[in-house]
């Protein structure tokens, strides 16, 4: 944990799985317009798990991914674009968005840009990117680092 993060916060697959489904129940099954979402835009890589399980949740079979790179390890770099969202158009007008965190802003804020009409939901949230999501469920502290369960080793316990 480098010296910004003073906190440390561990989720489990349990957790993500029980979020997601409420962040499903907080969008909801339509859209702000009030149509029904057209599909799902997953954040890869950290988006791909809340997004199935949300999309499970609201019986949406339609979904792409836009994938970005910019974290190595845990330093935050140049931000890449591997791959667009190809399938949303008109600004992704009822698409939904959904990624793991919203942590600076910075991947947020170019997937808002190359999307601007979607709607940006998030399990996670930091003050800095509140201003790019439109729903998130849980709002951590700056200084805090999640450690997702994709990102960590299981460890068993020995009873010896």
């Amino acid at each position: 944990m480098s010296a910004a993060y003073h906190k440390k916060f561990v989720t489990t697959w349990e957790e993500i799985q029980r979020y997601s489904m409420a962040l499903a129940w907080r969008v909801g099954p339509k859209a702000p317009s009030g149509n029904p979402w057209r599909g799902i835009i997953a954040v890869a890589r950290g988006g791909l798990v809340p997004a199935a399980a949300v999309a499970r949740e609201l019986h949406i079979r339609l979904i792409d991914t836009i994938c970005l790179q910019s974290y190595t390890g845990k330093k935050l770099g140049k931000t890449s674009i591997i791959k667009d969202a190809t399938l949303a158009t008109n600004g992704g007008k009822d698409w939904l968005i959904i990624d793991d965190l919203v942590d600076t802003g910075h991947t947020a804020k170019i997937v808002r840009k190359m999307l601007p009409k979607a709607h940006f939901a998030t399990l996670y949230a930091k003050p800095k990117g509140l201003p790019y999501v439109d729903s998130y469920l849980m709002e951590f502290s700056q200084d805090t680092w999640i450690y997702f369960p994709w990102e960590v080793e299981q460890q068993y316990k020995s009873n010896e």
